[in-house]
């Protein structure tokens, strides 16, 4: 954690596949500079020339450590994902720790981080970016999907009775849950004030939630299928 901002620090990973091997310390500082940008700047500003001047660099080294954007992307969510592996592990997946408390832990870790600036910002612009960007939203989506993998590891000791894909469904569901703060509690959102209040209220609920919904509840309003198998046109 970095006591003078507040923000936590993104430890790096140690292997950068398809960056050159030399001017490890460039990369990085371009790598800071690009997440800098996406928090400080937006998504409208993600250039390798808005990130060259935000590093004090010529635009060709940016471009001579990254052949294209995406790899930035990529790498940024690579970090992040060790980041936040390294969390889980400090604070979650220890010995002793019953699979009810590391779901809560979860959630209270997901939820104090969407309350920092970096967090909010970050990856409200990453969707923005998804939005426009196949690459990088595949990018997105493999990220959330080891997220939800991560919850449901929690989820499916808690309730034996569901199925893996509905374990999925679980998970998915309470990652969407907390992620739903982002826009409205996040940090500078206007009711960010009452995050200790929606954490609270959020890991009563989803804990409940994931020891005691059934499937039946789950499927009871999914379409029925057609004689083809196929669920009917909405």
């Amino acid at each position: 954690m970095n006591k003078n901002s507040g923000e936590a620090t993104i430890k790096r990973a140690p292997a950068r596949p398809g960056v050159y091997t030399r001017g490890a310390e460039t990369v990085e500082a371009i790598l800071d500079a690009a997440l800098a940008v996406l928090v400080d700047e937006g998504a409208s500003a993600f250039t390798f020339r808005r990130i060259a001047a935000r590093c004090g660099m010529k635009v060709g080294n940016v471009s001579y450590h990254f052949a294209r954007k995406e790899l930035l992307i990529q790498l940024l969510l690579d970090d992040l994902l060790d980041y936040y592996e390294d969390l889980l592990d400090e604070g979650v997946r220890q010995p002793g720790v019953s699979p009810e408390d590391q779901l809560r832990l979860m959630i209270e870790l997901v939820l104090d981080d969407i309350g920092t600036k970096r967090t909010t910002h970050v990856f409200t612009e990453l969707w923005a970016l998804a939005n426009h960007d196949a690459f990088v939203a595949e990018r997105v989506a493999a990220f959330y999907a080891r997220a939800h993998r991560n919850i449901a590891t929690a989820v499916a000791p808690l309730n034996p009775a569901l199925s893996a894909d509905e374990v999925d469904i679980v998970a998915r569901f309470i990652s969407a849950s907390m992620e739903g703060t982002t826009i409205f509690a996040g940090h500078g959102r206007p009711w960010a004030g009452q995050m200790p209040e929606l954490k609270n209220i959020a890991t009563a609920a989803l804990v409940h939630l994931a020891k005691s919904i059934t499937p039946a509840e789950i499927h009871k309003l999914r379409p029925p299928p057609t004689q083809f198998g196929q669920a009917p046109p909405s």
